[in-house]
């Protein structure tokens, strides 16, 4: 039989792979089979974490908009507020409304205030 030279394919996967893996520490970014497995955990985290991402931003504004209404003392909690919210149909999600309690607690207030009345 003839001998048989190697092509670029296996090489190209593994250089794919390799540029993956290439910010991982030690022989995770060196030796291959560590890079493929590396790389599959990698994808399995980032996929997990997306939808994590999510709840911990949610997380965050309901916490911030719960303090800001608390030293308020306008309205008692977050709760209250949101169900106001609902009750006189305003549209403000929750990211828009952590933002302004951040930057402008009076607007905030101006916003519980009109709920209430």
């Amino acid at each position: 039989m003839t001998r048989v030279r190697r092509g670029y394919i296996a090489r190209k996967r593994r250089t794919k792979i390799r540029l993956f893996a290439s910010t991982f520490r030690g022989a995770h970014s060196r030796l291959t089979r560590m890079a493929t497995q590396q790389k599959m955990r990698a994808l399995v985290y980032s996929d997990r974490d997306r939808s994590r991402q999510k709840r911990d931003f949610r997380r965050l504004w309901i916490t911030r908009i719960n303090a800001v209404i608390r030293d308020s003392k306008v309205l008692h909690s977050y709760s209250v507020l949101i169900q106001n919210l609902y009750k006189k149909k305003l549209l403000l999600n929750r990211k828009i409304l952590a933002q302004i309690a951040l930057s402008n607690k009076n607007c905030l207030y101006m916003i519980s205030n009109k709920i209430i009345k």
